[in-house]
């Protein structure tokens, strides 16, 4: 007899992992990392390959966890992007100023 997944238990949250955001359950992969490859055109079966320790099933996972919490995740997307801008000018070069 074959074992049958919940998928309700696919996707995890710890404040001890990747500070407390929404995980494929067992790794420390975000479901924002697979929403990103997503967004980037990729595949399901794409991301699969190039993260190959995690199943398609896991990645279907985070897809749909994605699609039913879309609200939030793309919130959290938007603040690593605001972070990211953030700390890109705070630590680039000053250009200098020419007269």
């Amino acid at each position: 007899m074959t074992a049958v997944v919940n998928i309700g238990t696919m996707i995890t949250s710890s404040p001890r992992v990747q500070g407390g955001r929404p995980v494929i359950a067992g790794t420390s992969v975000t479901v924002q990392r697979i929403v990103t490859w997503y967004k980037l055109g990729y595949s399901p079966e794409e991301i699969a390959c190039e993260i190959d320790h995690l199943s398609l099933a896991q990645i279907y996972a985070a897809l749909t966890y994605y699609h039913a919490n879309r609200e939030a995740i793309e919130a959290d997307i938007a603040a690593d992007e605001d972070e990211y801008e953030r700390l890109s000018r705070e630590h680039s070069p000053q250009q200098p100023i020419h007269v």
